[in-house]
C-alpha cells in the first residue's frame, strides 16, 4: 500500500501553522515510533481544546505521515479554509442526513489505499468537568473492524492551558507545553470477523477509549477515573433534576403545605 503523498496543500499549511506553534508551544511529543511507517491505520486521539486539532496535526504532521481528518462539512463549503480543507484531503462529516455515512465510506478507502486517518471518537469537546476523555462514538471502530487496519491510541493534553473548552479569548503566555503520547496498537483481534451488532461496536470502542485515557493519565500523572462521563447519561439526569426541581417548586408541593 501506497503513503498519501503531502502535497502543496499540507506543505501550505505547514508553512503557515507551524512558525507560530513552535514559537506559542513548547513541545513533549513522545510514542512517535509508534506511527506505522508504511499501510493504512488510524489514530485516536482525545480533544479537550479548539486548539489541540492544530497541535495533534503538527505531531502527525512531523512523524511523515499526514493525517485525514474527518471535519465538520460546513468547514469545506467555501473559502480558503474550505480549499485548505479539500486539497488536504479532509473528509466530511454530514452530521443527522442521507450523507452521515459517506465519511466512514471515505475513511475506510483511504486506509484501504494506505493512507492515515484521525478520529477524534468523543465527536466533540470533552464535557467531562475534569477534561477526561469521556464516551466515544462508534464510528472509530467501525472502520477499524471492516479494515482490520492498526488503530494508534493518542493521548495529548496541554493546550487547555492555552484555551480551555468553549473559552474565547487565549492565553499564550508564559509559553504552554504541549504533550502528546503515541501509544502501541489496540488489540482489537477478538472483535474481528463478527457481526457488527451495536453492542460490540460500543464495546470496541470502549476498549479504544480506555487506552486513550490511560495514556491521557501518563501525561497528567493522575489516575483516570473508573467511569466515563456519557453526556447522555448526564443530559438525562439534568431533565430529572429539573424534573423534580419544578414539581418541588409548585404551589401546594412542599412538605411544609402539604400538612396543612
Amino acid at each position: 500500500m501506497s503513503r498519501r503523498r503531502i502535497g502543496f496543500w499540507y506543505r501550505f499549511a505547514a508553512v503557515l501553522c507551524k512558525p507560530p506553534l513552535v514559537v506559542l508551544f513548547k513541545r513533549d511529543w513522545r510514542g512517535m515510533e509508534n506511527i506505522p511507517a508504511d499501510g493504512g491505520f488510524i489514530t485516536a486521539v482525545n480533544h479537550n481544546s479548539h486548539l489541540d486539532p492544530f497541535l495533534y496535526a503538527h505531531f502527525q504532521y512531523n512523524s511523515g505521515r499526514v493525517p485525514r481528518f474527518l471535519a465538520k462539512h460546513g468547514l469545506f463549503r467555501k473559502g480558503f479554509v474550505g480549499a485548505a480543507m479539500r486539497g488536504t484531503g479532509q473528509i466530511p462529516v454530514y452530521r443527522e442526513s442521507t450523507n452521515a455515512l459517506s465519511a466512514f465510506r471515505a475513511a475506510i478507502d483511504a486506509v484501504e489505499r494506505g493512507e492515515c486517518v484521525a478520529f477524534y471518537p468523543e465527536g466533540t469537546l470533552t464535557r467531562d468537568p475534569h477534561l477526561w476523555p469521556m464516551t466515544g462514538k462508534t464510528g472509530v471502530a467501525r472502520v477499524a473492524l471492516q479494515t482490520k487496519c492498526p488503530v494508534i491510541p493518542v493521548g495529548q493534553w496541554g493546550a487547555t492551558d492555552a484555551l480551555a473548552p468553549y473559552a474565547k479569548k487565549p492565553d499564550f503566555f508564559p509559553r504552554k507545553t504541549h504533550h502528546v503520547l503515541a501509544g502501541t496498537p489496540v488489540d482489537l483481534s477478538a472483535y474481528y470477523d463478527k457481526e457488527m451488532t451495536p453492542e460490540l461496536l460500543k464495546e470496541a470502542t470502549e476498549v479504544i477509549m480506555g487506552e486513550i485515557t490511560a495514556l491521557v493519565g501518563e501525561l497528567r500523572g493522575e489516575t483516570p477515573p473508573t467511569k466515563r462521563y456519557d453526556p447522555r447519561e448526564a443530559r438525562i439526569e439534568q431533565r430529572r433534576k429539573s424534573q423534580t426541581d419544578s414539581g418541588s417548586s409548585a404551589p401546594g408541593s412542599t412538605t411544609e403545605e402539604s400538612s396543612k
